[in-house]
């Protein structure tokens, strides 16, 4: 009886362990202007993507005008991930009168629109395995 109670205590254990595990998701970003500031990076879904706060965030110092960031325990499911340089680290995006961006910006797939970028553009699909995104701005 306590070998069974035992097996099916780690059956259960290993079935909650591998379900809370994701995918890594590794952005990479070579071109940063300079080293001022920081690169803020979002994870979106297509319902959060311009829309919403992103299913998950992080800032990094920029080093030799690059920064990569990591997302960890991504969900299998499509997504879109939105990068930009906060070059004087005010906590947004700067932009002119005309509505143009001051400050570098990027997504994913390097989708480079006159405009703001879509969801279908820059999505890429999550399955079983890490990935790794460069990002240009």
């Amino acid at each position: 009886m306590k070998n069974l109670i035992l097996t099916i205590t780690l059956i259960f254990s290993s079935i909650l362990t591998f379900g809370q595990n994701g995918i890594t998701i590794t952005v990479t970003v070579n071109n940063v202007a300079n080293n001022e500031g920081v690169v803020a990076m979002a994870l979106h879904s297509e319902n959060t993507f311009m829309k919403a706060a992103p299913i998950k965030a992080k800032s990094s110092k920029i080093e030799g005008n690059k920064i990569v960031i990591t997302f960890e325990n991504v969900k299998p499911g499509d997504y879109a991930v939105l990068g930009s340089h906060d070059a004087n680290n005010n906590g947004k995006m700067d932009f002119r009168e005309n509505g143009m961006p001051i400050e570098d910006y990027g997504a994913s797939n390097n989708v480079m629109n006159f405009g703001p970028p879509n969801f279908s553009d820059a999505k890429f699909t999550v399955t079983d395995k890490d990935l790794e995104l460069n990002i240009r701005f």
